[in-house]
């Protein structure tokens, strides 16, 4: 089904019932809902910290922001040979944004951004898009940061839309569209708090190693 011109308020109901907008590449100009029968999910209290991955987070001088280059974290994403976000994808998202329904978590090396997670708001949901690394381990690192943000925010759903290696290895699971729709009621029933304050790589790491 095509949707061209998505209104955000249309795209939000999209989200709560369930599926999400996708183009097929960069220059296709139409956008498709999908609605996949197996859903990513990632648990909140189920991250994978490695322990190359620990290490290299209390050592980092990077530095975390939240929405201070939300234009960027989505053109780092859609910057790949293969890519969903089209320019339609790109301007929903950036109003998303502008309304407080969309935000990005975002690595910094000084005054470059390296790395990011951006997704959407709704409830206890974080819908999650896309992320982008242009560090080794910069959007292992992003996501991390998420995960404490969102659990200490009251967030119980992370949506990943689809499981890949990458994010099976830190922690995601599939599950059924059934069990997927459950837990999105759920969610959407609740009400979570988007921290305004980022946390640090060494407070995320300590947090998580204590709970593991």
């Amino acid at each position: 089904m095509n949707a061209p011109a998505l209104p955000p308020d249309l795209l939000l109901q999209g989200y709560a019932a369930g599926i999400f907008p996708m183009a097929e590449g960069r220059d296709d100009a139409e956008v498709f809902w999908v609605d996949p029968q197996r859903r990513g999910v990632l648990p909140l209290h189920g991250f994978h910290m490695s322990r190359s991955l620990a290490r290299a987070m209390r050592r980092s001088d990077w530095t975390v922001r939240l929405d201070q280059d939300f234009a960027g974290v989505v053109d780092g994403c859609a910057d790949r040979v293969d890519t969903w976000i089209n320019d339609e994808i790109r301007r929903l998202y950036l109003g998303l944004h502008r309304r407080g329904n969309a935000h990005s978590f975002e690595l910094w090396d000084g005054e470059a951004l390296i790395g990011g997670v951006y997704g959407v708001v709704l409830g206890a949901a974080f819908f999650g898009e896309s992320m982008f690394s242009r560090r080794t381990n910069a959007s292992k690192m992003a996501l991390a940061v998420a995960v404490d943000h969102l659990s200490r925010g009251g967030f119980t759903l992370f949506d990943t839309q689809f499981l890949t290696a990458h994010l099976a290895s830190l922690g995601g699971i599939e599950v059924s569209r059934a069990k997927y729709r459950q837990d999105l009621a759920k969610a959407l029933d609740r009400t979570a708090l988007f921290l305004p304050a980022p946390p640090t790589l060494q407070d995320v790491v300590q947090r998580m190693t204590q709970m593991s």
